[in-house]
This record gives C-alpha cells, structure tokens and sequence, in this order.
C-alpha cells in the first residue's frame, strides 16, 4: 500500500492551503497509508540553522524526518510568496532535509542520494496568474525544489499551480478542490 505524506506549508491554518489539503486527503480516502505535517503546529525556531555541523534537530522536525523516511509519495502545499514558498516552510525543508538524512558527502567527494524511491508532488496557490508567473518570472518555486528534491534523489518532481486565487470566487475555488481531490484518488 502506497504511503503518503502531506506536508501544509501554510503558516496560516484559516488558509485555502489548509482546504487543499484537506480535499486531497478526502481524495486518498482509505486506499493509501496516510499522515499529515502542518509546519505551522511544529515547535522549531525559524532562524536556528546557524551551522550545519553543531545543529540539534528539534524533537518535532526528528518526527518530520521519521515521517518522510516512512513516505514514498510526499505531497507539499504552500503558498507563493514573493515568488516562491514562505520563510517558515524553507527552514523547515533547511532543518529537516539535512545531509547525513537527506543526502550524504562520501571520502571522494561524491554525494550519495539517502531519499531515493520517493516521489514529490507541490501543489502552490499564488495570486498571480499561472502563465504570467512560468514565463515571466520562470517557475522560480518549481526550480527551488526541483534542485533540492533531486539533491537527495526524490524524483519526480511534479508542480500543480492553483490561481491567482486573491480575486477567485467561489465556484471557482471549488473546482480548484475538486481537481486537488482528484490527484488524491490518483495517489499522485
């Protein structure tokens, strides 16, 4: 049975970010194994990552990294922000995805992949439109994760963009839950 981690990005749990998440577990339903990360909830401090090599992970963000060594399929919701994901969901990809965990350095230099046979789907919300911010601004959120999932031998990397979502109506935000809903029956 395939094994599915969320993690919401979103510090705000009033957020739309909180109602994808949502659909796409109601979307899972009871055909998957499932567990869920609000990064808002955890108890970690945003700005501790000073140095890498006298850092003490959290108890909260060990947890997080149990739940991403159990997952094989991690799905991520997050906002855009000033072009890519909020500060408070990059410290904690910066605390949690650490080398000796995520990836690891070898005597000759090589980088071993510790998080090989996962997939990654980000679902992002944004308030500008989709075309604008892929051509123009050049998918800046799906190059930062693409470079740091493939890091540590995730793949594929798979984005779905949801806006602009600041003027959407509600019909609208309901399609957009329902096409959520529907990655979640598709385990993708």
């Amino acid at each position: 049975m395939k094994k599915i981690l969320l993690i919401n990005g979103h510090p705000n749990p009033d957020s739309f970010c909180y109602s994808l998440a949502k659909a796409y577990r109601q979307g899972v339903g009871a055909q998957a194994n499932f567990r869920q990360i609000d990064v808002a909830h955890l108890t970690f401090d945003v700005g501790a990552l000073k140095h890498f090599d006298s850092f003490e992970i959290p108890e909260d963000l060990r947890k997080a990294q149990e739940d991403i060594g159990w997952a094989n399929h991690i799905v991520i919701v997050h906002p855009i922000w000033w072009a890519t994901m909020p500060a408070l969901l990059k410290s904690f990809i910066e605390q949690t995805f650490l080398m000796g965990f995520a990836a690891q350095y070898e005597k000759n230099g090589k980088i071993t992949k510790l998080l090989t046979g996962k997939s990654v789907r980000v679902i992002s919300t944004l308030d500008t439109p989709v075309f604008l911010y892929k051509s123009f601004l050049g998918n800046p959120s799906f190059k930062v994760h693409k470079a740091n999932f493939s890091f540590c031998g995730i793949k594929p990397i798979r984005q779905t963009y949801i806006g602009p979502v600041v003027k959407s109506d509600d019909a609208k935000r309901k399609q957009w839950l329902r096409s959520v809903e529907q990655l979640g029956k598709k385990l993708k």
